[in-house]
């Protein structure tokens, strides 16, 4: 069965980060919703434009709907989208606040429609290969989990992100995918430290944050900044029988940059300078070798919404995981704001 899919929004995120990947996991896109009509009948000269995001919700020819628009229109879209009946992909963040996600996800139920985040970078190379050392036990307790997502961006640019509303800034861009990573190896933290803050001149917006985490003996911290020029690792953990490294960017977002689609030879894989490195103690001495890169895969998203559609699987992202992001965002606000650590409830 092709699944007949509607996507709002062809910014980066709709063409760049969406658009392959549906068409890779055998979607058919029918509709989308811009006001870049030339670029849609160059790029899909099968699939109607419309003017109108409601339009597009409203059709009775569409299964799916995929949300890649600005995060202030995340909440409004997905609701009206559920309540037309259709399953729904909301781009990464969820939404602004917990309060909606919780409506969201209350919809989604009682309009018994799948729900999901496109939180792709569960599927980067780095985070899959580091995974796989974990899964196999590595480095035995981490006790240490450093991840960093840095750009060099000195110039402000004239863009909503960068503007002072609702849902901008960096802890809502990258954030969440650093969030979300350290939530899916650890789960909810104990408690967390935030510094939030703005280092550009002429910066609206947060364009930089430092989020520290602790569960039990467990320390992980975040960060992010836009004036890096020489990145520090991506990956620093540290466990009780050894340490992981891990430098560079996975590699998918650049390849559709350059053309490339999800099947091409090679699609995700990273050079061999990118490897990590694991230190292992053994009688007391370091011994240090290179982990070949898994690689990364953000289409297994796109497969699993659609396997889920057809009762083959369970949701790749689950909404209330989503939620669980959104919350420690706010948390994290919250803690920055007030200047103090905030102790997290048991969810």
């Amino acid at each position: 069965m092709s699944i007949r899919t509607g996507l709002i929004g062809y910014g980066l995120a709709g063409r760049i980060f969406h658009l392959p990947f549906l068409l890779a996991a055998g979607m058919e896109i029918r509709a989308v919703a811009t006001s870049r009509a030339a670029e849609i009948e160059r790029d899909l000269p099968g699939a109607d434009c419309e003017s109108d995001p409601i339009r597009l919700i409203d059709r009775d020819d569409l299964d799916l709907v995929v949300i890649a628009t600005p995060n202030a229109s995340h909440f409004p879209l997905a609701k009206a989208a559920l309540e037309a009946g259709k399953h729904v992909v909301v781009d990464k963040p969820f939404t602004l606040n917990t309060r909606e996600a919780d409506d969201l996800i209350a919809v989604a139920e009682k309009c018994n429609r799948l729900l999901t985040v496109f939180h792709n970078r569960r599927w980067d190379s780095d985070f899959l290969t580091l995974g796989s050392c974990l899964g196999r036990g590595d480095l035995g307790e981490v006790v240490s989990y450093q991840c960093r997502y840095d750009r060099y961006r000195p110039e402000v640019r004239d863009r909503w992100r960068e503007h002072p509303e609702p849902g901008s800034g960096l802890l809502f861009d990258l954030g969440s995918h650093l969030i979300d990573q350290a939530l899916v190896l650890f789960g909810r933290p104990d408690w967390l430290i935030a510094d939030i803050f703005m280092q550009r001149p002429g910066a609206e917006t947060d364009d930089g944050f430092h989020l520290l985490m602790g569960k039990g003996r467990l320390r992980i911290v975040l960060a992010a900044g836009s004036l890096v020029a020489a990145p520090e690792p991506r990956f620093v953990v540290h466990g009780s029988r050894g340490s992981f490294l891990k430098s560079g960017s996975d590699v998918q977002e650049q390849q559709l940059r350059d053309g490339a689609v999800p099947d091409h030879a090679g699609f995700g894989e990273e050079q061999p300078e990118q490897q990590a490195h694991l230190t292992i103690m053994q009688d007391g001495v370091p011994q240090t070798r290179i982990v070949p890169s898994c690689p990364g895969r953000y289409v297994d998203f796109y497969r699993g919404v659609r396997d889920t559609i057809e009762a083959k699987a369970v949701l790749p992202v689950m909404a209330r995981e989503a939620r669980n992001v959104i919350n420690i965002i706010e948390l994290a606000f919250r803690s920055h704001h007030e200047g103090r650590r905030i102790e997290l409830p048991e969810d």
